[in-house]
């Protein structure tokens, strides 16, 4: 299960934690302007928008978990077990395979509006990556400075909502999610008062206690309700240094820990990554589950009019720092 988050200050940012019980490997991964991508039922694109995100790379294909292109377009996929549902080949429809949604759109795409009208047009087909890498059953969240969306391919056909507030979990569809949000319009960052009854001398005990009800769970339901509480309440500078911090603070308010959410078998989720890139610059900041310093690739340092893959590892290991050693 995953969550992502749109985030604005004086730039755009973007990003997601990957939760799952196992890694790919995958790296922080450039795709420049001139890589070819081959597209199975789709015309394949020699030129398009530059991008860098986290990706399994195979077969020289980078499968993109989340990305950010070259004008500040951002796009993530999240599990949606149960409900995703792709479709056979249409005739006169643009039929692409999950696996190819997101460069597809982050190619050609500057905008949400552009990509709005883009998706107009979308069959999501069933057609897996390999035998070795079947179909998995996804949602989007896509998103710039200005607006964000939720794509859901489901078996009444390809929903398309507004996303209001920029947040994405799993289950269920996005539109019960929001309306889920009625349930708690009552929590509030302010101190809590006595609406109980007047005729009781009650008394807020401690600090924090007018969010009492917010579910703390690791539901993909709850950690919507949460994500969206603190984004919304969220206050932040400008600097990229205030803005970074903050928006991995809000990951972690709904990160997996070790041990949390215990899938049997000695198997258990855990937050494998969480990732901030300013949309602006094109600069991809993560942390892993291992190592907990922010680390950053900037896509700008690369020869973006290349045609070659780029990819970096993740550093997974961080040593502690005693500071009075």
């Amino acid at each position: 299960m995953c969550t992502a988050i749109a985030f604005q200050t004086k730039d755009c940012y973007f990003g997601r934690n990957l939760d799952l019980e196992y890694s790919y490997q995958e790296t922080v991964t450039i795709t420049p302007r001139n890589f070819v991508f081959p597209f199975r039922k789709a015309d394949t694109r020699k030129q398009h928008y530059a991008m860098i995100g986290m990706a399994y790379v195979s077969e020289n294909y980078p499968l993109y978990y989340d990305a950010v292109n070259e004008k500040g377009l951002c796009m993530a996929g999240l599990n949606f077990p149960g409900n995703a549902d792709y479709k056979p080949i249409a005739e006169g429809k643009d039929n692409i395979s999950p696996f190819e949604l997101i460069p597809w759109v982050l190619g050609q795409c500057a905008t949400v509006k552009e990509a709005r009208k883009l998706l107009e047009h979308l069959n999501l087909a069933a057609i897996p990556f390999s035998e070795a890498l079947p179909l998995s059953p996804l949602h989007w969240i896509l998103s710039d400075s200005k607006e964000a969306l939720t794509i859901e391919s489901v078996a009444e056909g390809l929903k398309i909502y507004e996303n209001p507030v920029g947040v994405l979990t799993n289950n269920p569809e996005f539109d019960m999610q929001l309306f889920q949000l009625n349930r708690y319009m009552g929590l509030s960052a302010k101190p809590l008062t006595n609406r109980f009854s007047q005729e009781l001398e009650l008394q807020a005990y401690s600090r924090g206690m007018g969010a009492v009800g917010m579910p703390g769970d690791w539901s993909s339901s709850s950690r919507f309700v949460k994500a969206v509480f603190m984004k919304m309440n969220s206050l932040c500078g400008d600097s990229e240094e205030e803005s970074v911090s903050q928006f991995f603070h809000l990951l972690d308010g709904v990160s997996h820990p070790r041990g949390c959410v215990d899938l049997g078998d000695g198997k258990f989720e855990i937050t494998v990554y969480s990732s901030c890139c300013n949309a602006d610059k094109g600069i991809y900041y993560y942390t892993t589950y291992e190592n907990r310093q922010i680390n950053g690739v900037d896509m700008r340092k690369e020869d973006l009019d290349g045609d070659t893959l780029i990819s970096y590892p993740l550093l997974r290991e961080h040593p502690l720092r005693i500071q009075n050693a």
